[in-house]
């Protein structure tokens, strides 16, 4: 409201860059939107650091980023720190400590400089440091994108393999983690309303307790690009290769139904294929390997031109919390096919054709539809772009993310 003083805001995030996936997004727009507002916003990381905009300040604290290693082979010095070690045994042993080990840093820097900040968000680390956070005084806002115990269900079910089901277990078991603090925190921000049942359910967590503030996306950035020529015959989405929960295996099947039925058919994922993994062996299964192009590490420029250069984006998912993808490629102004999986009917809505998620001849269908049917793509893409820009945009989510900091620290 006008005449309230600015907000000193801390984004925790455990790892945020852009390239691990949607949570460094989701830091990377919510503080710059916040500081747009005239917030004064500090981003608290652990590795791989965010990409922020100028007027964010950016809090880094170290940890040995495992995941961006070759080699498991740690020097003696960089394990002197207790909580080093802990992530090390943990990777070695099959495990994921990094958002226990991040808590643990940001309790202690956060409560060295407790007047520092009016309000907390913590950025899904859902670790027993934050709950300390908490209990200490500061209001404590978290945001659960979805609950990771659906990647679990979802990653179990489609491994036939028990040792391969055991590793999978024992990396998750952060999980039992995330519940139980998430059960004690007293504001909890989602994504969506079915985000929001299923944290209820599967963390036990009061639904009173859960508010709902959408994604936004940069509509400056995610835009029509009318001067490029589309590819009448070309498919692009953006599926994380071996995760089983973004479908790609059901993209895979629809997509070999309609490259055998025409040969002009081509596919752009925006993804990095792990050599030796289940999506490489599936490729090699279906002969697919000289018709599709991979395209990893670029930029969200790219990425929209590759939008722009396409005639139909897919999100195959069987399961979203929000579904960012959806939303970039609908701002985009290209036709999209989307799966009905988690949240994905709620943000798509008419902004695209749906299908039933793991259906891949549902989803070969609906390509199909708009691939030969000009008019009606032009119609869907359409309403995806107005639903785009209507709906998700950054500084909205930002406004509403205000109203509920200042009413957090009020109840607090």
């Amino acid at each position: 409201m006008a005449g309230e003083a600015p907000l000193r805001i801390a984004l925790l995030g455990y790892r945020s860059a852009p390239f691990s996936g949607g949570q460094g997004v989701y830091l990377r727009y919510l503080s710059q939107a916040l500081a747009t507002l005239g917030h004064q916003v500090t981003v608290i990381s652990g590795p791989p650091y965010p990409q922020l905009v100028d007027g964010v300040t950016l809090v880094e604290l170290p940890g040995l980023d495992l995941y961006a290693r070759e080699s498991m082979a740690i020097p003696l010095y960089e394990l002197r720190d207790p909580l080093e070690r802990r992530e090390w045994i943990s990777k070695l042993t099959g495990g994921f400590a990094e958002p226990w080990t991040f808590g643990q840093r940001v309790r202690d820097w956060l409560l060295a400089r407790a007047s520092d900040f009016d309000v907390v968000h913590d950025n899904q680390t859902l670790a027993d440091g934050i709950l300390d956070i908490q209990r200490s005084g500061i209001p404590v806002v978290t945001t659960i994108h979805h609950p990771i115990t659906r990647d679990l269900r979802v990653a179990l079910s489609k491994e036939p393999r028990w040792w391969r089901r055991l590793l999978i277990r024992r990396w998750h078991m952060f999980l039992s983690m995330q519940a139980r603090v998430a059960s004690q925190l007293n504001h909890i921000v989602t994504v969506s309303q079915f985000s929001a049942i299923d944290i209820a359910t599967d963390f036990g967590v009061m639904p009173n307790a859960i508010k709902v503030v959408p994604n936004g996306v940069d509509t400056s950035l995610f835009r029509p690009l009318p001067a490029i020529s589309r590819r009448p015959r070309q498919i692009i989405a953006t599926a994380s290769a071996d995760a089983p929960l973004k479908g790609l295996a059901t993209l895979l099947q629809a997509y070999k139904r309609l490259a055998d039925a025409d040969s002009s058919c081509e596919l752009v994922l925006i993804a990095r294929l792990r050599p030796g993994g289940d999506t490489e062996a599936l490729i090699e299964r279906l002969d697919l390997q000289s018709r599709i192009r991979f395209v990893g590490d670029v930029s969200h420029e790219d990425i929209n031109r590759l939008y722009a250069e396409s005639a139909v984006a897919v999100v195959p998912s069987l399961y979203e919390g929000f579904g960012l993808p959806a939303v970039e490629a609908m701002a985009a102004g290209i036709p999209l096919v989307s799966t009905d999986g988690g949240a994905l009917r709620e943000v798509v809505g008419e902004g695209g054709l749906q299908v039933p998620a793991g259906d891949s001849d549902a989803l070969a269908d609906a390509i199909d539809r708009l691939l030969c049917d000009p008019e009606l793509a032009e119609t869907v893409a359409q309403r995806g772009l107005d639903r785009a820009r209507q709906r998700f945009c950054w500084s909205v989510c930002a406004a509403h993310m205000v109203r509920l900091y200042r009413e957090t620290s009020v109840i607090c």
